[in-house]
């Protein structure tokens, strides 16, 4: 399993599909995005991504059912999963306890997965703390659930400033998952 993650417009998800093309495996791409033809902006963000996958990569839209997703992989595929920004928003109506189920049915699922997968994820708490609390639960929730993915990710990229940094060679995990002695969130 591979975490890339990084800043908007920082390049990870052209990282990311480097990655799964270099896997030499059947790439099944893992769109988290909801289309909205109304919103043109949008539909040019992921017509762009589009763009960019060859014609061979099978694209799933996955907005809400990762974990069911990730479940029915196949061994000899490999999963790009773009984003979790994304998948963690669609979802900031569950309730704080449904929320905790749903990532801990994730990180279930992740365990028994035998695909490659690679997980993109936004970097959002390195600026100020939102001032209101929709803004707040995002920025935790996602911040948190990266935490874990990438505490047992085999190898983390940071995509920053036009470059990739390995953080898995140059830095030390801090912990793993919720129950093996890391911090859960709370304070």
């Amino acid at each position: 399993m591979v975490l890339v993650t990084g800043p908007s417009r920082s390049g990870k998800s052209e990282w990311a599909e480097t990655l799964a093309a270099q896997s030499h495996k059947a790439v099944v791409y893992v769109a988290t995005a909801i289309i909205d033809p109304k919103d043109s902006e949008w539909q040019q963000r992921i017509e762009q991504h589009q763009k960019r996958r060859p014609p061979n990569w099978t694209t799933l839209a996955v907005p809400e059912q990762l974990s069911a997703t990730l479940a029915d992989a196949k061994p000899n595929t490999c999963l790009l999963v773009d984003s979790l920004g994304t998948w963690v928003a669609n979802l900031l109506q569950q309730e704080d306890a449904d929320w905790e189920n749903t990532v801990n049915e994730l990180l279930d699922t992740v365990d028994l997965v035998a695909a490659e997968m690679i997980f993109v994820a936004e970097e959002t708490g390195w600026g100020v703390v939102p001032a209101y609390p929709i803004g707040r639960k995002f920025r935790d929730r996602l911040g948190s659930l990266v935490r874990h993915l990438g505490g047992i990710s085999h190898t983390v990229y940071l995509v920053t400033g036009g470059h990739v940094l390995n953080l898995s060679l140059l830095g030390s995990p801090l912990s793993g998952r919720k129950g093996e002695g890391e911090w859960d969130g709370e304070w």
